[in-house]
Order: C-alpha cells, then structure tokens, then sequence
C-alpha cells in the first residue's frame, strides 16, 4: 500500500483482512492516516466489547454478520451495509450475535507536522 499522504489509498477485499476465531475478539489497525485510523474486529458469536468511552469520534460499519450495538441508552441490532456514528465520550458496547467482521473509523483532528504537546 502507498503511504504517501498526498495519494490515494486503496484497500481491497477488508473482510478477508481479519478472520474470525473460536471464541475470540480479534483486531487490525489496517490504516493509519493524519486524518484518522482504521481498525477491522472480528467477533465469534458471542463475543463482545465491553461498554466503553472514546476520546474521539468513531463509526463503525459490519461487514459481515450481525452486531448488537448499543450507544448511551439505545441499542439496536446491525447488518452488513448499515453505519454507526459514535460522538466523542458516549458509552458504547458491541456484541456478537453470530460471527461477524466489523470495520471502526477513528477520527482524529489533523495536527501540524512537530507540533509539541504541553
């Protein structure tokens, strides 16, 4: 893959980047850019994310299968072709409820390249 910022990027096939395994939650960091990252999960059934926070925005779309998704007080079943927003800081959980590939998108704000933290 290119990682020349200024060009664009292709990943193909991101099912087949990830495989599920018995009884485990699996992930990859598939992309790393200034604007964001791209991680891909996959869930045997069953398995979960437990509730949790983000320092960041995030979306998360299932590639295959069927997640149980909740976001603060609602919670609503997923399938392949259906996307996700999280904003920043809202408690979210994932479960599996067959075995299922899913694909989160970190948003990060761009920062100056040598920026100093404080």
């Amino acid at each position: 893959m290119n990682t020349d910022e200024s060009q664009m990027q292709v990943l193909p096939d991101l099912t087949n980047m990830v495989s599920v395994q018995p009884e485990a939650t699996v992930s990859r960091t598939v992309m790393h850019t200034e604007g964001g990252n791209v991680v891909l999960f996959s869930f045997d059934t069953g398995q979960q994310l437990s509730e949790h926070t983000a320092a960041m925005p995030v979306f998360v779309q299932v590639l295959s299968g069927r997640l149980l998704i909740k976001g603060g007080d609602d919670e609503q079943e997923v399938a392949p072709g259906e996307l996700v927003y999280f904003p920043t800081r809202l408690p979210h959980a994932i479960t599996a409820l067959e075995p299922s590939v899913m694909m989160l998108t970190m948003i990060t704000p761009a920062r100056a390249r040598n920026a100093i933290d404080a």
